[in-house]
């Protein structure tokens, strides 16, 4: 009895198992669209009745065009499709070998798609979509077989020969980027990455060396990064001509690296056209772009300024002079610890403080009014509403604030970080906190406390 149970075991393991495993595996393949492994792929062709697309797989830019023209292909949309050729399944099988294919509209098909692995190859047509709007009939090349897929209309109708184009302006990311220069007809701008340690923070060179606003310098970096064109026009007759009409650059964007630089240059020769035409290289292609584009990258100096107004990081803040109309006090910071001059040894809310002083050192300007501060009378800045006189740690004034009239929910402000007179938001006038205040929310904490 027991041999007989070995032998079985053995015959269940060495025969019966594989033949299992092996049914499944061919199974799973009898489902699939392509059996070929993604990246064992090295070559694609699209053929319509309009166009046939050669592409080849290299290992320095991944998938380029080879025909009609020789240019990098934008790598998403041809990704997209493999993905879906790979990814996508067969949910029947309809006709085999010699099936009337009009029923299908696969005796003229769609799109060709041939893929090639090395000397292996497969082809697809595409026909008509399914009962449900998300499939399509395929017939395959290699067994002659009509399949109802899951593969959907939109990766594989309507695409042209500018989808399957890269259309990035700019071959860069955000992070890699350490300077940029937008040179205006009349201006420039420079901005540069300083070199703090751990975390480096974008500044302004020329056309004078300040602290950069941090947000709009990466909105700036992200929106060139985004920068795409709607059309190219490849060298010809037609570039000529409209070469000829591209003057002056309302626009010039340099971006440099650290393996190299990129320049593009934006031009909009007749505004009411709406168009827009970018330049990458003089002998290359040009591109239309969307008109807002210009627009966007057409700042003022002020945009990419640090517009938080009192001139230092609230971190930095060693003594905080405070005055208003009914208060005036000072804080100092005495080994981390915020107590105010008059009455050191009173102890105070320290997580208030530093909430008021983070308030104090980020408040930043919303709208600037006067480039130059002239007659401060229109302003309410003559006798302030609130004033702010910040020390460093090296002892020297590092930083003002002067809050003016205010209406609306925004108020007038001056402050050291940048000349002229701005309008801010006006809560901060309601969270300036009074010297006994200070003090009762201590006594307050104390008495929760017992």
């Amino acid at each position: 009895m027991a041999v007989v149970l070995i032998g079985l075991s053995l015959y269940l393991y060495a025969v019966e198992l594989p033949q299992k495993e092996s049914h499944e595996r061919q199974d799973l393949d009898d489902k699939k669209v392509l059996l070929f492994d993604q990246e064992a792929l090295s070559g694609l062709t699209i053929k319509s009745d309009q166009q046939q697309l050669v592409f080849a797989r290299t290992a320095e830019k991944g998938w380029v065009l080879t025909s009609p023209l020789k240019t990098d292909a934008d790598q998403r949309e041809v990704q997209n499709l493999i993905r879906a050729l790979v990814t996508g399944n067969v949910t029947r099988v309809v006709e085999d070998l010699q099936a009337n294919l009009a029923p299908f509209g696969l005796d003229k098909p769609v799109t060709t798609i041939t893929v090639t692995a090395g000397a292996a190859q497969e082809t697809f047509s595409i026909g008509d979509s399914g009962p449900l709007s998300s499939t399509l009939y395929v017939l395959r090349g290699s067994d002659r077989k009509v399949l109802l897929t899951n593969l959907e209309p939109k990766d594989f109708v309507n695409k042209t020969l500018m989808t399957y184009r890269r259309k990035d302006l700019l071959q860069m990311s955000p992070s890699d980027v350490e300077r940029v220069r937008l040179t205006y007809p009349t201006t420039e701008i420079v901005l540069y990455q300083g070199q703090e340690k751990p975390k480096s923070k974008w500044k302004i060179r020329y056309p004078i060396e300040a602290e950069a606003d941090q947000t709009e310098v990466r909105a700036l970096l992200f929106r060139l990064e985004d920068l795409k064109a709607m059309g190219i026009i490849d060298p010809g007759p037609e570039r000529d001509v409209l070469a000829l009409t591209l003057t002056a650059p309302k626009v010039k964007v340099t971006i440099h690296t650290a393996d190299r630089d990129q320049t593009i240059k934006l031009y909009q020769p007749d505004p009411a056209s709406g168009e827009a035409f970018a330049e990458i290289s003089p002998i290359g292609p040009l591109y239309r772009v969307n008109p807002t584009t210009i627009r966007d990258l057409t700042k003022e100096l002020f945009t990419f300024q640090d517009k938080r107004l009192l001139g230092i990081d609230y971190t930095d803040i060693a003594m905080l002079s405070v005055k208003t109309p009914t208060e005036q006090y000072v804080l100092i910071n005495e080994q981390n610890e915020w107590v105010l001059e008059d009455r050191p040894t009173e102890k105070l809310d320290q997580q208030a403080i530093d909430l008021f002083m983070s308030r104090v050192a980020n408040i930043p300007a919303e709208e600037r009014v006067v480039k130059q501060a002239g007659p401060l009378a229109p302003y309410g800045l003559v006798t302030p509403a609130a004033e702010f006189i910040a020390t460093g740690r090296n002892g020297k004034i590092a930083g003002k604030l002067s809050i003016g009239s205010h209406a609306n929910g925004l108020a007038y402000a001056m402050g050291q970080r940048i000349p002229g007179v701005f309008q801010i938001r006006a809560d901060l006038l309601t969270q300036i906190p009074a010297k006994k205040d200070l003090l009762a929310l201590q006594t307050e904490k104390a008495s929760a406390g017992r």
